[in-house]
């Protein structure tokens, strides 16, 4: 271990500069940081049009150009002095800040480790005035309009900090994604970035769902359910289907009145949101915007000003939760805002065609006994098995139309390859894992049986376990929580735990390990949904292991039934992994395929 050297300087005042490179430290990592920071100011100064330029990754180069305000003569030296704002002048205004920037601390620390000159035209002067960071004698400059700004050879005074920066590609992905959060949050700016003179990104003033395909693409609002809500708060924005989840979260973005930001009580809001419908390791892709009252918010919590905190974080979660869940909910049949899981046909599907009361059945190697005419060769258990877990009652006819307004995922016509079903709707056709989908209805089922308080089941050995200080005040804050839960904890040593009894359904779960994580939830969620999460978890695998398999050839009675239950499910539209359990086919896309009309 090193020695510990103690001061025995007196305490004196630091120069200027070493306070703003220390501030720096906080404010600049790296270009992307001046990046935000430039972009964040041109807004304040209501630019309506923004240009980027980078070189070497911005390590060498940073050029924003602004059609703002601009900033008048006398003001210029003022803006590279620390703590100098126009943003906020009292504590009122910092309790409800409107703008991107509000610290006066970001031109001051870029200054102290670049070279930075600010070039400006304020309104109604008749030249721009020009300072540097290097020099603080202002002088005459040309500019027909707003501010350019040009910061050259970051850490070139600070060389042990430039020795972190990454490879010029991987400073430029970093830049590229501040400027893409900045232009998704204001689609009424239009904005240009270019590296290395290269042009990556010109965007025009739109509207917010245009900014969005032209940065994030087609392919995501096409895989994207539209967030309407509003209250005290007001979200909107697009999030993704399970079907276009990710390995990483790197298609997330989440605006706190047009600010970015990284929050965990966000974060697990979407958690809770996304448990039914999207299990392992992947995550939704998201571009949301949440408006509420200033006040309701303090963004003063982290120079970066990524972090926030909710004066109501209880009812921001909660708003935010239950916009994502009725979003996601519901059948997905008869949609009319996103065609969810449409695809383009590739080839003509083949199937062996059904009459009105029976599917064909396709042989099997393993069995030997054959469908008896007009039913499913199924034996008696399992045929009592699927009408009583899945809901479905046997029909003695079907309707030969579909009413597309009842009935949108339509009629069965047949079962292709014992896996999928194919049913005829108003808008064409429709293709059905009927796996996936009774997997679905069966959980929702499931759900529904289980809710409320569980079974509880006692130990004839109480589980006994070390505990923290802080884990045993939070079982004693929480008692009652946990013990409607279904989990009796007392207290058995200074520092130890004894569970009693344990929900049923969880029994032969790793009871330590899952109380661990649902007192740390408690400690940061005053109701946590650890224990729902928990048993959903099993009842998805009990639904899985339930649902209907391949090869098993069901009747077309069976088949309409089982459609009419997606149709009055939740969620039907994805099974309990992610995955969609149906898709639409078009008559357009029929005649598109088969070149009709052309």
């Amino acid at each position: 271990m090193p020695p510990i050297h103690l001061s025995t300087s007196s305490i004196q005042r630091l120069p200027e500069l070493l306070i703003n490179q220390i501030a720096a430290g906080e404010v600049v990592d790296r270009p992307a940081s001046v990046l935000k920071e430039l972009l964040e100011n041109a807004l304040d100064a209501g630019a309506r049009a923004i240009d980027v330029q980078l070189d070497t990754g911005g390590v060498r180069r940073i050029l924003v150009s602004d059609d703002g305000r601009g900033i008048p003569r006398d003001e210029l030296a003022l803006a590279l002095e620390r703590h100098a704002t126009s943003k906020i002048s009292s504590l009122d205004d910092l309790e409800r800040v409107v703008t991107m920037g509000f610290r006066g601390e970001a031109l001051a620390a870029i200054a102290a480790v670049a070279r930075t000159t600010i070039t400006s035209r304020s309104e109604g002067a008749d030249h721009a005035w020009k300072i540097g960071s290097t020099y603080r004698d202002i002088a005459p400059a040309a500019l027909n309009r707003g501010t350019v700004v040009d910061v050259t050879d970051l850490y070139y005074n600070t060389p042990a900090r430039r020795k972190f920066l990454r490879t010029d590609a991987t400073e430029f992905a970093h830049c590229e994604e501040i400027f893409c959060r900045i232009a998704l949050a204001r689609p009424d700016v239009a904005m240009q970035l270019a590296h290395n003179k290269r042009v990556f990104h010109r965007l025009t003033v739109g509207e917010t769902r245009t900014r969005i395909a032209a940065l994030m693409g087609d392919d995501f609002l096409d895989q994207a359910r539209e967030i309407r809500a509003e209250g005290a708060l007001k979200l909107t924005g697009f999030t993704s289907l399970p079907a276009y989840a990710r390995n990483r979260r790197d298609a997330q973005y989440f605006f706190v009145n047009g600010r970015h930001v990284k929050d965990k009580l966000l974060n697990h809001a979407f958690a809770q949101a996304y448990a039914d419908i999207l299990h392992g390791n992947r995550f939704p892709a998201y571009v949301l915007f949440l408006e509420l009252d200033p006040a309701g918010v303090d963004v003063n919590v982290h120079p970066a000003k990524t972090e926030v905190r909710f004066r109501d974080s209880r009812g921001v979660h909660q708003f935010v939760f239950h916009a994502l869940t009725q979003a996601l909910g519901g059948t997905g049949a008869g949609r009319t805002d996103v065609q969810a899981y449409k695809i383009e046909p590739v080839i003509p599907p083949t199937f062996k065609p059904a009459s009105t009361g029976t599917a064909e059945r396709y042989p099997l190697p393993s069995e030997h006994h054959t469908a008896t005419p007009g039913r499913v060769a199924m034996d008696s258990a399992s045929q009592a098995y699927f009408s009583f877990t899945s809901g479905v009652h046997l029909a003695s006819s079907v309707p030969p139309t579909s009413n597309g307004a009842e009935n949108p995922l339509g009629y069965a016509l047949a079962q292709l390859h014992g896996a999928y079903i194919l049913a005829q709707n108003t808008e064409g056709f429709t293709l059905v894992d009927m796996h996936a989908a009774h997997e679905r209805i069966l959980y929702e089922k499931l759900k529904v049986v289980l809710d409320g308080t569980p079974s509880v089941q006692r130990l004839l050995v109480p589980a006994l376990f070390s505990a923290s200080p802080v884990e045993m005040a939070t079982v004693e804050s929480h008692a009652e929580a946990l013990l409607k839960m279904g989990f009796e904890i007392s207290v058995a040593g200074p520092r130890e735990l004894a569970v009693r009894t344990v929900p049923a359904l969880l029994a032969n779960a790793p009871i330590v390990e899952l109380l661990r994580e649902l007192l740390e939830e408690l400690r940061e969620y005053p109701a946590s949904e650890a224990i729902t999460r928990r048993r959903n978890d099993l009842l998805a695998t009990m639904a899985c292991h339930g649902a209907i398999r391949a090869h098993r050839q069901l009747t077309v009675p069976e088949m309409n039934a089982l459609l009419r239950d997606m149709e009055k499910t939740e969620r039907a539209d994805q099974c309990n992994h992610g995955r969609p359990t149906w898709t639409q086919f078009t008559l357009a896309d029929l005649d598109r395929f088969f070149l009709r009309g052309q």
